[in-house]
């Protein structure tokens, strides 16, 4: 089968605006060359080699790449593609020039080609994101593994937002709690809740892709009985309060919407947001604070923030 590669190059700002904006476009697939991942310290914790080559990597930002379909319609997906990138900036969000290239490859050259970097990785005291197609063996006694087939549409569960929400529902979950996760993508914090011991985690999202991909790993990794996956908008689906709830979307979508996560926590509870970017982080404190939340915590990682908040008793 015949694909068309899209190819963006945009500002780590936009990444995930852009990544989403692909999944909505019908994209079967996204490959982030990342210019960052050039000068990261990899380490060596479980004998991996990296050995990365300049060229396949931009000077500045990073490029994504999607994949479509071939077919006579392929210019108008990407016009629209390239104006809902121009759109971002009324958001406050800047995309860089929007040029997008297309090439034709084979479903043969992109399918697995991408598993060769992607290895387990330890991302908390406890937990160690693991590959489907990689052997590995616990390290500790209190290891938590989380089994991850990410598919070709989503992340590997190592980026910075991510690894800051694992590690803050490490430093929030009990035994038994119940746990809302919104915009699950492919379920990797609804299955780390479980295996921190929460009894109920409710996981949803709004692009059906991502709720099977979520499903999946979740029976991968055989939390059904405490994982329910559904599609929903927001905090539409909610019918219970939650000790924890997380939310790890746009920074825009978690301004517009404090309110009704702060009806969503438990008094006492725990709000945890992420996919907030550096230069967002005052306007979502601002945000959290006046609907009444505590802010307790802030962590950052790269240019990545992840708050956690306190709802008060």
């Amino acid at each position: 089968m015949k694909w068309s590669e899209l190819s963006i190059h945009t500002t780590h700002e936009a990444l995930d605006a852009v990544t989403n904006i692909l999944h909505e476009a019908g994209a079967s697939g996204v490959v982030i060359e990342d210019s960052e991942e050039l000068t990261k310290e990899h380490p060596d914790r479980f004998g991996e080699i990296y050995d990365l080559d300049p060229a396949e990597f931009p000077a500045e930002g990073v490029v994504v790449k999607a994949y479509l379909p071939e077919s006579s319609f392929i210019g108008e997906t990407v016009e629209e593609i390239r104006q809902a990138i121009g759109q971002l900036e009324s958001f406050g969000i800047q995309a860089g020039a929007n040029e997008i290239g297309i090439s034709e490859v084979n479903e043969e050259q992109w399918a697995t080609a991408w598993k060769k970097y992607y290895h387990p990785v330890k991302i908390s005291r406890r937990f160690t994101i693991v590959p489907t197609w990689e052997d590995y063996t616990p390290v500790s006694s209190d290891e938590l593994i989380i089994e991850l087939d990410p598919g070709m549409a989503f992340g590997t569960g190592t980026h910075p937002t991510t690894v800051m929400c694992l590690q803050a529902l490490e430093k929030t979950v009990r035994q038994d709690d119940r746990v809302i996760d919104v915009g699950t993508g492919s379920g990797v914090l609804a299955v780390g809740a479980a295996l921190l011991g929460a009894a109920d985690v409710h996981a949803l999202d709004l692009d059906e892709v991502a709720v099977s991909a979520a499903r999946e790993n979740v029976a991968l990794n055989k939390k059904q009985d405490r994982v329910r996956v559904v599609q929903g908008n927001l905090l539409d689906t909610i019918d219970q309060q939650g000790d924890v709830v997380i939310a790890n979307i746009l920074a825009e979508v978690i301004i517009g919407f404090t309110d009704d996560a702060f009806g969503a926590v438990k008094a006492g509870g725990r709000y945890i947001t992420s996919g907030i970017i550096g230069a967002k982080k005052d306007d979502v404190k601002e945000a959290l604070t006046a609907s009444g939340f505590i802010i307790e915590e802030v962590m950052m990682m790269e240019d990545w923030v992840t708050i956690i908040s306190r709802k008060p008793e």
